[in-house]
């Protein structure tokens, strides 16, 4: 069989119309997404970013944060309440005095790598996530939940996000750092986005937390 250069045009095109469908899928599912996270009609006032260092923009100049970005992106004041090292265990340790205590309306939860940096069990990580959703919840706010994906081979993180999300009623953004940390212009250290990555960062996370917040202030 030749090569006809126009066959190879027309896998373009396809590829293309592909990933159009697949985008569009996407954001129609955001709606029925965001219809079943609990807590629409919260009456809390402020949106806080929990979480570890990917939270308070180590590698990135002040200001330059993902949460930072987002709040001017969507026009919403935006309480940072990453610490870094922060493991789920320490910042569970820490949920009342700097989110619960604070009047929440949203809470936006990302947590993960350090539990995975230090080799605790899956298992512990996924309870601790819990507990925090929960009792935010509890404390009358919406949970946005940030997935990661980490190399390993004997449990899935994605799928533990995915999990979480589901049953606990919060909205996930999923792979958060895909296509960052493997890309050497996006990334401070190894472990650490620059600014330019927290800013991907902050376009994956705009979207969703705009239409959450839309959607819950047509409750009020």
């Amino acid at each position: 069989m030749r090569y006809d250069p126009a066959m190879r045009f027309d896998d373009r095109r396809v590829q293309v119309a592909a990933a159009v469908v697949l985008v569009a899928a996407v954001w129609l599912l955001w709606p029925s997404k965001i219809s079943r996270v609990t807590n629409l009609e919260s009456g809390g006032s402020n949106v806080i970013a929990f979480g570890d260092s990917l939270t308070a923009g180590v590698g990135a100049p002040a200001g330059e944060d993902y949460a930072s970005r987002v709040s001017e992106t969507i026009g919403v004041p935006i309480l940072n309440a990453g610490v870094s090292g922060d493991t789920t265990e320490a910042a569970l340790a820490r949920l009342e005095d700097d989110v619960l205590s604070q009047s929440p309306r949203i809470v936006v939860v990302g947590l993960g790598g350090n539990d995975f940096l230090r080799r605790v069990d899956i298992a512990t990580t996924e309870a601790n996530l819990r507990r925090i959703v929960r009792e935010s919840q509890q404390a009358g706010a919406m949970v946005v939940l940030l997935g990661f994906r980490f190399p390993s081979f004997g449990a899935s993180y994605e799928s533990m996000y995915e999990r979480i999300a589901k049953e606990e009623g919060a909205l996930l953004v999923d792979d958060l750092l895909d296509g960052i940390l493997s890309n050497p212009s996006l990334r401070s250290d190894e472990i650490h986005p620059n600014a330019a990555g927290y800013a991907i960062m902050a376009e994956r996370v705009s979207g969703p937390l705009r239409s959450l917040i839309e959607k819950a202030d047509s409750r009020r």
